[in-house]
């Protein structure tokens, strides 16, 4: 029932890692923007990326509470965070590195754990613990380094939400190539 509902949801995965792949994007296009933007922009990605998480934690009555929980946590995380961003755009570079690296580093677990927990029911969960150590490892990264300047925390920011986009990318047309297989497997045709 979890990979049913996960399957019908891919599009959200999708959409995910289209807005993770165009903040990378913009973010390496346009390296010398001010921390302004880098601030809003950011905070906009994790807003919609959160609330969008919420969504799935609320709608999903499907899944297992402690899956739901999960879910909803990342969200919350998510809109706190970029709800935070957007309303003091005014934050150093420290602070934002700070934010940053807490909920990659809290995302990444939570995700990581998700997909420990879907392995029952979804082969090649890895693209899901991919994204999870990706926002893991960057989390550590933007810690280790806190007076590297604006241009190398976009630059990390861009290449990490560039390859994160993918893996969810990938991870979302596993997901819909599983629709067909469920569909199928109940007698009915597979959509094209």
């Amino acid at each position: 029932m979890l990979l049913e509902t996960l399957a019908q949801r891919w599009g959200l995965f999708a959409l995910r890692g289209a807005l993770a792949i165009l903040f990378g994007v913009m973010a390496l296009v346009w390296p010398g923007i001010t921390l302004l933007a880098l601030v809003l922009l950011w905070g906009a990605y994790a807003l919609v990326d959160g609330v969008t998480a919420l969504y799935m934690s609320f709608t999903q009555r499907e899944w297992p509470t402690a899956d739901r929980v999960m879910q909803g946590v990342f969200g919350a995380i998510g809109v706190i965070a970029g709800i935070g961003a957007i309303a003091w755009p005014g934050l150093t570079v420290g602070a934002l590195l700070i934010v940053i690296a807490v909920w990659a580093i809290v995302a990444g677990v939570i995700q990581i754990a998700a997909a420990i927990r879907m392995r029952k029911v979804v082969t090649n969960e890895w693209f899901y613990v991919l994204t999870g150590v990706l926002s893991v490892v960057l989390g550590i990264i933007l810690f280790a380094s806190p007076g590297s300047g604006a241009l190398a925390l976009v630059v990390t920011i861009g290449v990490f939400a560039i390859m994160w986009g993918v893996v969810l990318l990938l991870f979302s047309f596993r997901l819909r190539s599983l629709t067909g297989h469920s569909a199928a497997g109940h007698g009915q045709a597979a959509p094209a």
